[in-house]
């Protein structure tokens, strides 16, 4: 599904509000965060909404190789947005101080939880950004992640950045009963639609294509080369 709303703002509110629909109807549930300033404005919604998330755990569809408290972190961030909303936010151990081994431990922590949330071991509902690039969490194009098929949670080095990423791997974000994409801006337009219509197997076309679930939240710039704009 596609929705398209007229500015970031409405896709802010439109996916908080969905957001907030399905933490009510499933809960307990586990809801996986993205980084990105689009996310951050839902979850800064989320904060000032009347939500009960004692059911909810919280867990990063990926995160930078930094510690909790540094500017880029996208652990700080949603403490920061989400507020009391994330006091169940389940995040990776840096003072493992090996990146392999926190995704590793990090793994094995998240498995618990979606064993304990969901009957069939699935996380529920799954946030993403995408990247201008065709990247989302960190899955880059051309990064060895791509390749992964037992892992759920793995260590991936981006060659670009020349740093290390957390993140999840395409099984598991698969494996997600909901997947929502939150992608705002006229520079993320082309790649909306090379993916979208273009079907191009970069790796936000390739969560989305194995996913049961997956719902665009899109704003009018990102949607305005797609030649039929949904409603």
């Amino acid at each position: 599904m596609i929705a398209v709303f007229d500015t970031p703002q409405l896709v802010a509110e439109e996916a908080a509000a969905a957001i907030a629909a399905h933490v009510a109807a499933e809960s307990p549930t586990t809801v996986a965060l993205a980084g990105g300033s689009t996310p951050s404005a839902t979850y800064e919604r989320l904060a000032a909404m009347d939500i009960d998330w004692s059911g909810v755990t919280l867990w990063l569809g990926d995160e930078r190789w930094v510690a909790a408290d540094h500017p880029e972190s996208n652990i700080a961030m949603a403490r920061r947005a989400l507020g009391a909303g994330a006091h169940r936010l389940v995040a990776p151990d840096f003072g493992v101080g090996d990146p392999e081994a926190a995704a590793a431990d990090y793994a094995r922590a998240l498995t618990a939880c979606f064993a304990e949330t969901d009957a069939d071991n699935r996380p529920g509902l799954v946030l993403l950004g995408m990247g201008d690039d065709g990247h989302t969490a960190s899955l880059f194009p051309g990064s060895d992640a791509l390749a992964e098929r037992d892992r759920p949670y793995v260590a991936n080095w981006v060659d670009d950045k020349q740093t290390w990423r957390l993140t999840a791997t395409f099984p598991l974000l698969w494996s997600a009963r909901k997947v929502f994409f939150l992608v705002t801006g006229e520079g993320k337009a082309e790649m909306v639609r090379r993916i979208v219509e273009g079907g191009e197997p970069l790796p936000a076309q390739r969560v989305a294509a194995g996913a049961d679930d997956v719902t665009w939240f899109l704003d009018a710039a990102a949607a305005s080369r797609l030649r039929e704009t949904p409603l």
